[in-house]
């Protein structure tokens, strides 16, 4: 009985650094913020309703169903009437708190370098006045195996995303005036 622990031990110990070595990516995330003049009612009363993101500048239509009910649905349309799509999926919704968490369901990975997301969209009120905007996600990157080509990269993926978050904010930056100015 001794010897065959011993030889388990053993042979879950020679595995280890094989594993180690066979480790997939890991969960990236980003958060990007932006401070407005606007009171957060004012922001929110344009971007907390999830079937309407004409507000974002590569967002050239959208449709979905059930309005901001959990488990409503979305498709962003990018660029232009017969563009790229994203189609999204809302899972916590909270006017109180201003604020919804949604995931893609579909979107192909030459559009955005990302699988698995799940994003956070949330207006705070700012002191001194004025609002701040915080976009958040997780994700994992477009390719999900060791060695992704470079624009399937961790790197591809982080930068994607993050200049989704900061062309959405710099639209609403505009719409409402940097706080402070």
């Amino acid at each position: 009985m001794k010897k065959r622990v011993f030889l388990g031990v053993c042979l879950a110990a020679a595995a280890l650094p094989g594993l180690v070595w066979a480790h997939g990516p890991t969960r990236q995330k980003v958060t990007v913020t932006t401070e407005v003049a606007a009171d957060p009612a004012e922001v929110w009363a344009t971007v907390g309703n999830f079937q309407d993101m004409s507000w974002h500048p590569a967002v050239h239509s959208s449709t979905g169903e059930n309005g901001n009910a959990i488990d409503a649905t979305r498709v962003l349309s990018l660029g232009a009437a017969d563009g790229p799509t994203i189609s999204e999926i809302l899972y916590k919704f909270s006017d109180e708190k201003m604020s919804y968490s949604y995931r893609i369901t579909d979107v192909k990975v030459e559009v955005l370098p990302v699988t698995n997301y799940s994003s956070h969209l949330t207006v705070m009120p700012r002191d001194g006045g004025g609002s701040i905007i915080e976009w958040r996600g997780a994700f994992y990157r477009g390719y999900p195996n060791n060695d992704p080509p470079e624009e399937l990269n961790d790197e591809a993926a982080i930068a994607a995303v993050t200049g989704v978050y900061e062309a959405g904010l710099q639209a609403l930056t505009e719409k409402f005036g940097a706080a402070g100015s």
